[in-house]
């Protein structure tokens, strides 16, 4: 799909101006075999900062790798921007995935920390809505980056005390493994554009780790896609 891969950023911004969701699909289409197809679903932090465009280039052709990521999303239905209710939710679904990787929470650790107590049993719900696809794909989920600046919104105690914890309970009681960004990032402020949203560095680190976690997956099991 991009044989001229160094136009990419410049697609990549036009698509970012000229529409509020950014959906962008990478992969190759001169194979013959079907490639794995990995929808990344998320917030800004998958939307608009090219995390999901370096994975693809780790992972290689045998892959094609979505971009579904809602800016200002939350894993919690009661917020005022629900990921269940944007379209990249059900775009991710249409994809028909073989691996989905969640990275949300972010905006779920605001200072507007009401629905905290949902949040487990409305990331059940994401994730079954992601495993009852024909597909049937591996669930993969992310603790987010850590939050260095507390001025735009998402707290950093709120992220480390009560989205984080969540994010491991759901994944112990339904048996998901988790890619732990947020200790590869833990320490590196300065991969940070604004605190929250990651450099390219901090992108290059996101994808690093994602790509680390399903190749090591799928060199250990027979799963056939």
């Amino acid at each position: 799909m991009l044989t001229k891969t160094k136009l990419l950023p410049v697609v990549i911004a036009i698509l970012l101006v000229s529409s509020g969701l950014l959906v962008v699909f990478f992969g190759n289409l001169g194979s013959s075999s079907k490639p794995i197809r990995v929808a990344c679903v998320g917030d800004s932090i998958t939307e608009g900062f090219g995390y999901p465009n370096e994975l693809w280039m780790l992972l290689g052709a045998d892959y094609s790798v979505g971009n579904f990521g809602a800016g200002g999303s939350t894993v919690s239905l009661n917020s005022d921007k629900p990921y269940m209710n944007q379209s990249a939710f059900h775009e991710a679904k249409a994809f028909l995935p073989d691996i989905v990787v969640i990275m949300l929470g972010t905006n779920d650790a605001s200072s507007d920390y009401r629905y905290i107590d949902e949040f487990v049993a409305d990331y059940k719900k994401l994730i079954s809505e992601f495993q009852t696809l024909p597909s049937k794909p591996e669930v993969w989920l992310v603790k987010p980056p850590p939050i260095f600046n507390n001025s735009l919104g998402p707290i950093d105690t709120n992220l480390e005390q009560g989205v984080i914890p969540r994010i491991e309970q759901v994944a112990n009681e339904l048996g998901l493994p988790l890619i732990d960004v947020h200790a590869a990032l833990l320490n590196h402020p300065e991969y940070f554009l604004d605190g929250v949203h990651p450099t390219i560095q901090g992108t290059k680190i996101i994808a690093s780790e994602v790509n680390i976690a399903i190749i090591s997956a799928n060199k250990t099991s027979a799963t056939v896609f």
